[in-house]
């Protein structure tokens, strides 16, 4: 994109993204909960994992989800974010989905592993969707080499205090 020091995503189909990813993996979660069985988890993991890794591979415009994401918000202004701690946070998606998947099959762990595995991917995707917060942008940010730029909400400039966290904090040292 033009005017921009590194490639950027728009942050708004990322965050419709995820939240089809949290909608089908929240019903496949359920459904495994509910039934005690880990087979409506297995298409849903391989479906997540194969989603990141395509937008991590082969480019986010090969992502299923992402182009869905797309077409919902195309008539909204983008919100253009850096497109390497939207990378990082793919990553960590393919490694928690790769994990959660061995666990599944290769391993043949009990169902409680599995849906705990299976909870910190819906989280991260509750999260991303419902607040904007991308867990994988703050490790990007803490742990990457070069730091961020172009953040989500502005998070990797914004360093003012909310005024009322600062008049609440202020109020209690009264006490």
């Amino acid at each position: 994109m033009p005017g921009y020091a590194v490639p950027v995503i728009n942050e708004r189909a990322v965050r419709a993204a995820a939240g089809i990813l949290f909608l089908l993996g929240g019903a496949a979660f359920a459904t495994a909960f509910f039934t005690e069985s880990m087979q409506p988890l297995q298409p849903f993991g391989m479906f997540f994992m194969l989603d990141m890794l395509l937008r991590v591979v082969a480019g986010d415009r090969w992502s299923p989800t992402l182009v869905l994401g797309r077409l919902v918000v195309s008539r909204q202004r983008p919100e253009w974010v850096g497109a390497s701690q939207k990378e990082f946070a793919w990553w960590l998606g393919f490694a928690l989905a790769a994990v959660s998947c061995a666990s599944m099959g290769l391993f043949a762990a009990p169902l409680w592993v599995t849906l705990a595995l299976c909870s910190v991917c819906l989280i991260l995707l509750f999260l991303e969707t419902a607040f904007g917060i991308c867990v994988g942008c703050v490790l990007q940010k803490r742990f990457g080499k070069q730091p961020p730029m172009y953040c989500p909400g502005g998070t990797c400039d914004y360093h003012a205090e909310d005024p009322v966290v600062t008049a609440f904090t202020q109020s209690r040292k009264h006490f």
